[in-house]
């Protein structure tokens, strides 16, 4: 993977998504099909699904003991094709090439839709445990995925800021790391930066360039977007991944609500981190599927432009 560099778009594999289009990575120009497939053979196991078979249902949790359902694991298409559901409603058709499944694993929820093979179907599948391990020898995986989902979220946040439908009126609370966890992450770093910024301080504007990520050490950050909170980060937070990961420009603005003191990480410093210990990695994948997710619903609940 060390010659794939995930900071500069791919030619896009599909046309530009809609609101109402699932998440796919395929649609972004930051996912690589060979560096996932290449992962996925190394660290997954193979699996084979005859035509009409259920790969799993919408609202399955990973489960564990006898006679119940295996945790939930993320797939590589190889051949054949995955019909996507939700409700029973056709949702979207998983190709070769495509990753489906990721969303359960990385945030452990429900769900989201059914998957059921159309015709028979070679795939490579990852559990949590596995994807994690695998981020030992391959920490730019997750840069990858962040990429993906940062930039379906840079396409939200474009909608909403292009349209006059009123934003949610209670922002979310958003928190990652606990205090030991959050220890353990700074002193992974190769190297980092305490920045402090007093009450009311800017410390980012949409549209600004960037490349750093920030934790919240203690305070209170506000996330907005048109002006609007959609979200708060208290310690233990992150924001700003999404410029970190591909270097594009930021997509809200960040203020300090009290008095903050924050861990500025670059992107260097992370992908050690995460090497180091992949529970890192696996932790801010949660983070931005999280925001994902929320924005999306923020989308929806905005109404179709």
């Amino acid at each position: 993977m060390d010659d794939f560099d995930f900071t500069k778009p791919q030619p896009a594999a599909s046309a530009e998504a809609t609101p109402s289009a699932p998440f796919k990575a395929a649609s972004s120009p930051f996912y690589n099909a060979q560096v996932a497939e290449s992962l996925f053979r190394a660290s997954g196991r193979e699996e084979r699904f005859a035509a009409g078979a259920e790969i799993f249902a919408e609202d399955d949790k990973a489960k564990a003991g006898l006679f119940r359902k295996a945790a939930s694991r993320m797939y590589f298409v190889v051949s054949g094709e995955v019909a996507l559901a939700i409700g029973g409603k056709p949702l979207d058709v998983m190709k070769p090439g495509d990753v489906f499944g990721e969303m359960a694993v990385i945030t452990e929820r429900p769900r989201s839709a059914s998957a059921t093979a159309r015709g028979d179907v070679v795939a490579y599948s990852l559990s949590s445990p596995e994807l994690q391990q695998a981020l030992v020898k391959a920490p730019e995986f997750a840069l990858m995925i962040m990429s993906v989902m940062s930039d379906r979220l840079r396409f939200i946040a474009a909608r909403l800021a292009a349209r006059r439908a009123a934003l949610p009126a209670s922002a979310r609370e958003m928190s990652l790391f606990d205090k030991g966890l959050l220890a353990d992450f700074e002193a992974a770093l190769p190297r980092a930066a305490t920045v402090r910024h007093w009450s009311g301080a800017n410390i980012m504007r949409e549209g600004q360039s960037g490349a750093f990520m920030y934790v919240v050490k203690a305070g209170r950050v506000a996330i907005s977007i048109r002006d609007h909170v959609v979200e708060y980060v208290n310690p233990g937070g992150t924001f700003g991944e999404m410029a970190l990961v591909d270097q594009s420009s930021r997509t809200a603005s960040a203020t300090a609500e009290v008095d903050t003191v924050l861990l500025q990480v670059d992107r260097p410093s992370l992908l050690e981190a995460v090497r180091a210990r992949p529970a890192f990695g696996m932790a801010l994948m949660r983070a931005i599927a999280e925001r994902l997710r929320f924005m999306n619903s923020v989308l929806s609940a905005a109404g179709a432009p």
